[in-house]
């Protein structure tokens, strides 16, 4: 049947009626097609009118614009409803379920976001004298003593601003311990395979040399092979528990007495905390330094690019060589902020400084908000809900996705599957794409390494069994059209809006200045 001249195509429904199949607009409803906005506009007009005026010298130095600044000119209920339309087509935790594993994206509560947005909190200054950010000042003192609780360490560092960052001053911790020892000789260490990618990153950052420790086939870390290459030479071992495979390390306790006995130290990766807060004190495993994702496991936004806050709690043996600034409470009651002038001689072991201020201050008043409405029995539910909710999804999938580490016993917060049972030419990118029709944001894909076509799955513990179900489901349906061979998965997603990319080529070439299409 042919387009009419009002440019839609009729399509027969299950009643027998005619319906459009095609729009003259591209739009399917409220499901609006969007052009890029150099379409909509263009660079010769603007969104207001203006009379010509005559402009006297100006004061600018030379430095007024003297080539057309290119942007389209739009009016504001034009732009209003452009950035408006491509917004609904973003996937949101507002939206549904996020699957993504290894970036918890859990909900935060909007109890959280008031806070931060308190004036006194939003429009603190880092310059502002000590005695007039008390309150301030006392959210970071509490919430350091909250980390040192969890966690069952000696110390805290406040100020990294990620978990890489928070990685790195960890490691310079280390390094400046075994330089106080006379020990600066040791340049070596060990990174299980299962540890997160930025663990080997930092350390090569750090100064030293990594090697990598095999994991066993159940997915956790070979403790003969990490104990047989401890020696004078090694630093430190970084692991990551719960590890990159959504299992607990359970010989963590066994591997940190050889690595002290063999005078090194041992740095948690903490991202995965959030699937032991509560239940687990990494000092009790004999952890040295473990950097806390804030962003991660108390609930402030992540995943798109904002702030993050990595603060690092330190034992006993590394507290002292630790980042400068830090609160310490007096005995009046009074939050001093310890610094380069304020510490006097009592700190001769720091490093230095790892920012240039005190750190995250809205991510710390997040935290402490999340820690404070919870309260102790809420965070370590926090955690159980995470294991169940993962084991749940691993289990209701284990019969038509492959689960590599399913036999290894029950997993952490998130549930790894891979692609090796699916039909000949189909792959862990069809089932991605293919979920994307369902509605659903894809989960994690090809990572870990360690794991072929590896699909990571983490529904955090804010997930109810109703949204559950309808995952799994769909994620069924997904995976056994892919095992059948269904050609149609191979082109998904159909119901986007946008179709499947040429990623390879998209990120070989890609295409960042617009450029107008030339006439037809």
């Amino acid at each position: 049947m042919s387009i009419n001249q009002s440019g839609w195509r009729p399509a027969m429904t299950a009643a027998g009626d005619a319906a459009p199949s095609l729009t003259f607009t591209g739009n399917r409803a409220l499901m609006l097609e969007e052009a890029l906005i150099f379409e909509i506009g263009d660079s010769e007009t603007t969104g207001v009118d203006l009379a010509d005026t005559l402009v006297g010298e100006d004061r600018l130095a030379g430095l007024a614009r003297a080539t057309p600044i290119g942007l389209p000119g739009l009016s504001e209920p034009e732009t209003v409803r452009h950035y408006t339309r491509l917004s609904r087509q973003n996937y949101a935790i507002d939206l549904g379920l996020f699957p993504l594993g290894s970036c918890t994206m859990k909900h935060n509560p909007r109890l959280n976001e008031k806070v931060a947005r308190l004036p006194g909190f939003a429009d603190v200054h880092p310059l502002a004298p000590v005695d007039t950010v008390q309150g301030a000042l006392g959210v970071i003192n509490e919430l350091a003593v909250w980390l040192i609780k969890l966690t069952g360490m000696h110390g805290v560092a406040m100020s990294p601003k990620a978990g890489a960052h928070g990685e790195l001053c960890g490691i310079l911790c280390i390094k400046a311990a075994l330089e106080k020892r006379g020990e600066g000789h040791r340049k070596v260490i060990l990174v299980p395979e299962s540890a997160h990618g930025t663990n080997p990153a930092t350390a090569a950052f750090a100064g030293f040399t990594v090697e990598d420790i095999p994991a066993t086939p159940d997915g956790r870390v070979d403790t003969d092979a990490l104990k047989a290459r401890l020696g004078p030479d090694v630093a430190a071992v970084m692991i990551t528990n719960p590890n990159t495979c959504g299992l607990f390390e359970r010989d963590l306790k066994a591997i940190s007495d050889a690595v002290h006995a063999a005078g090194g130290y041992v740095y948690c990766d903490g991202a995965n905390f959030n699937a032991i807060v509560g239940r687990v004190r990494p000092g009790d495993l004999g952890v040295d330094a473990m950097h806390i994702n804030l962003h991660k496991t108390f609930s402030t936004p992540h995943g798109g690019g904002g702030p993050g806050s990595g603060p690092v709690v330190l034992s006993k043996a590394l507290s002292p060589f630790g980042p400068l600034p830090f609160t310490a409470r007096m005995a009046d009651g009074h939050i001093q902020l310890i610094e380069e002038e304020t510490a006097g001689d009592d700190h001769p072991d720091t490093f230095g400084r790892m920012t240039a201020f005190h750190g995250q201050m809205g991510m710390f008043t997040r935290a402490l908000t999340y820690i404070l409405s919870h309260g102790a029995d809420g965070l370590k539910q926090v955690a159980e809900d995470a294991v169940l909710n993962a084991n749940y999804v691993l289990r209701s999938l284990e019969d038509v996705l492959d689960a590599p580490f399913a036999g290894a016993g029950p997993c952490m917060h998130e549930a790894l599957f891979s692609d090796a049972n699916l039909a000949d030419g189909f792959s862990t990118l069809d089932v991605a794409k293919g979920l994307i029709d369902e509605g659903f944001h894809p989960m994690t894909v090809y990572f870990p390494l360690v794991v072929h076509g590896a699909m990571l799955v983490e529904p955090t513990e804010t997930e109810s069994k109703a949204a559950l179900d309808q995952f799994i489901g769909a994620l069924r349906s997904v995976a056994e059209r892919a095992k059948a061979g269904d050609p149609a998965l191979k082109s998904a997603p159909h119901f986007a809006p946008r179709a499947r990319l040429d990623e390879t080529l998209a990120a070989r070439k890609p295409v960042l200045v617009w450029k107008e299409r030339p006439a037809a």
